[in-house]
């Protein structure tokens, strides 16, 4: 085969210049990026196949854009643009047109949908790799009707919402941060996904709905006459969290019909599949069964959605088809969401997260990682995805032994804070290069509000290259993963993301609230009506509001169903396992009885002293203090130190305690 003349194997007497040799230090470095991160190797020879570095989906180049360019060097037999990454594969009908797109277009600039200058690196493949991504379905019970109303009715629907409301008028609703919303029937309250049944709006449905309502009732789309309707404008950008609507505020139904806009919404399971599913404009979304209750919907905060390509294809799930995906850019988006309000307890099929059953059944110890891995989407992200608002409104000091930690590490340190929640941590030290990450999406936006660098992810899976940090920190995140196999897990990760010599500061919630003889703050300040909101749990996921103003509230035994304290002191940290122990619920101010447990927490408001917190109040009742229930673990003395020893290559340098966290420092060897 021909070497080409730009490759930077080549031998040659030319003299490149300056210009040249930039570039070509820029190709060489795209082809070892392609190599280390996804595992593509170039050759230096010319094929038909090329892998065009920078011209991907994942940074903003549509196949609208790249395609024309292709073209015009040679008939194009396919080119392949994996979601979400940074290139794609062109395969030319010949290597004589591949070779010459190779010299022509190297280093060329175009411009993304955004109108940025993006500069095109080209290399030659055998072939053209990636990750399938494996067929996937419809969530069951989910549905998407296209063109359910006309056009006119559309345009009916979107003149009939009165977004510039007088203040005064009774049934005034304030539009949330980032997008404007409007309620009827009943008020969609954000903070728990429910609604007050006892303060129905004045006016009901707006009368424009009824004769669209009733066709689809008549045509067996719906089953129910709903009776509440939320509508949202969503400019491009915006996105809503990833949500369960509460079991006992609404039917079995939900439908939502957008208008404006299509828009990519992701469907999520508990075990962590994700189908992203496309509503086109004038189309209504049915959820029932399954696809109402278990899975998750949210729409990612984004411009551009990653759409299929192919002009028949208007709905349904993007499949991972490389060779029809493109990008389409986001319009202004209305939906109607229209809910039946329940007016008795949810008995639907799933009772791990139906807070109806939850009442009557709390969960039980998990005996499999599955099982682990749905009581942490439950009782620890949905939690927080759920008070995140809250916990942004709130001040937090950051910690001193932390504090100290990284203020004592080389300027220009590369440092990850897995767990960073808020991102209190991130701006301690403007010496370190450091950057965030949280499996809250609504934590992880108020990083990014406060200029912070944060992304959301899981901290079993962090997406960093092993090796790359030169610290890291863990506060108050280990303790929530159900099993000591997937604490270890979360340790190993830790260790992997470090550099030979890298350090980790890891804390986690103590079962010893008194030691030494003295309490902790956490015990101390168990009283009403505190002004003053004390750290004591330093949750990167908002565990500082575990110490905010908090009654005693309570007096049932939360040892009643789990290993007492002198049962996991007996064995050391060895706690045993109690075969189908249902999960006892602390008493908010009081020690630990139990290493796993859950934790009451209370969004908003204080019921008073003698007031109980009821196992598993649903989320929608008429306290005005709903009460959330985070699971942990908590560690004893000793119990930490020891999981960090059976790491390999690690040292530990520093074992504490500090405010009723047991701390540990370790270093990569």
């Amino acid at each position: 085969m021909q070497r080409i003349a730009m490759d930077s194997n080549h031998q040659s007497n030319y003299k490149l210049s300056k210009t040249e040799k930039k570039f070509l230090r820029k190709q060489v470095k795209a082809r070892h990026t392609l190599l280390r991160h996804e595992g593509i190797e170039t050759v230096s020879y010319a094929t038909q196949i090329l892998v065009v570095a920078n011209g991907g989906l994942g940074n903003g180049v549509s196949r609208n854009q790249l395609f024309p360019v292709l073209e015009r060097f040679g008939q194009v037999d396919a080119l392949l643009m994996p979601p979400n990454k940074p290139y794609s594969f062109v395969r030319y009908k010949t290597v004589e047109e591949s070779k010459k797109a190779y010299v022509t277009l190297n280093g060329k600039e175009i411009v993304d949908d955004l109108g940025q200058k993006i500069i095109l690196y080209f290399n030659f493949v055998e072939k053209a790799q990636w990750k399938e991504l494996g067929l996937q379905a419809l969530p069951p019970g989910l549905m998407v009707i296209e063109e359910i109303i006309s056009s006119e009715d559309e345009k009916m629907l979107l003149e009939s919402v009165n977004w510039t409301e007088d203040k005064d008028n009774q049934n005034f609703q304030k539009s949330l941060k980032h997008r404007r919303v409007k309620h009827f029937g009943y008020e969609f309250h954000y903070e728990n996904n429910n609604v007050d049944k006892d303060k129905p709006l004045p006016g009901g449905l707006p009368d424009i709905c009824d004769s669209i309502l009733e066709k689809w009732l008549k045509e067996g789309f719906i089953r129910y006459k709903p009776d509440q309707l939320t509508v949202n404008q969503y400019e491009p950008g915006h996105g809503i969290p990833a949500h369960i609507d509460t079991h006992s505020a609404f039917e079995d139904e939900i439908v939502s019909l957008s208008l404006g806009s299509e828009i990519v919404m992701d469907f999520k399971h508990p075990d962590g599949v994700t189908v992203p599913v496309l509503l086109p404009r004038r189309s209504l979304l049915v959820m029932t069964g399954e696809s109402r209750y278990l899975w998750t919907h949210g729409i990612t905060p984004r411009k551009f959605d990653t759409v299929q390509a192919s002009k028949n294809h208007k709905s349904g799930i993007i499949t991972s088809d490389v060779g029809d995906l493109t990008l389409n850019k986001r319009g202004i988006r209305t939906s109607f969401t229209f809910r039946k309000v329940r007016q008795t307890p949810c008995h639907c099929s799933y009772p791990l997260v139906c807070d109806s059953q939850m009442k009557q059944a709390p969960p039980s110890f998990p005996e499999s990682d599955k099982e682990a891995s749905q009581l942490e989407q439950e009782y620890v992200h949905r939690v927080y995805e759920e008070i995140a608002g809250h916990f942004s409104s709130t001040r937090h000091t950051p910690w001193p032994h932390i504090m100290e930690f990284l203020k004592a590490l080389p300027s220009g340190s590369l440092v990850a804070d897995i767990g960073c929640g808020n991102g209190k941590y991130l701006g301690i030290n403007k010496e370190l290069y450091m950057i965030g990450c949280d499996r809250s999406q609504n934590l992880v936006d108020i990083c990014r509000e406060r200029q912070f660098q944060a992304f959301v992810c899981d901290a079993l899976a962090v997406p960093i290259r092993s090796g790359a940090c030169d610290a890291c920190i863990s506060i108050a995140v280990i303790h929530h993963f159900a099993t000591a196999e997937r604490r270890m897990a979360a340790l190993q990760e830790l260790v992997r993301l470090l550099r030979p010599g890298g350090k980790a500061l890891i804390y986690v919630w103590a079962m010893e609230q008194e030691y030494k003889k003295k309490k902790s703050k956490y015990l101390r300040e168990n009283r009403i009506g505190q002004v003053k909101k004390e750290e004591i749990l330093d949750d990167a996921s908002m565990q500082e509001l575990l110490v905010e103003q908090m009654p005693n509230v309570g007096n049932q035994n939360s040892a009643s169903s789990a290993p007492s304290i002198s049962d996991s002191q007996k064995g050391g940290c060895n706690s045993r396992k109690v075969t189908n122990a249902k999960l006892p619920i602390h008493t908010n101010r009081t020690s630990f009885h139990s290493q796993d447990l859950l934790v009451p927490w209370h969004l908003k408001g204080n019921p008073g002293k003698d007031k109980p917190v009821e196992p598993f109040d649903p989320i929608g009742s008429h306290d005005p203090s709903p009460v959330f229930h985070r699971y942990y673990h908590v560690f004893c003395e000793g119990e930490l130190e020891a999981a960090c020893k059976t790491l390999r290559n690690v040292s530990i340098l520093q074992s504490y305690y500090d405010q009723g966290n047991w701390c540990v420092i370790l270093q990569k060897v």
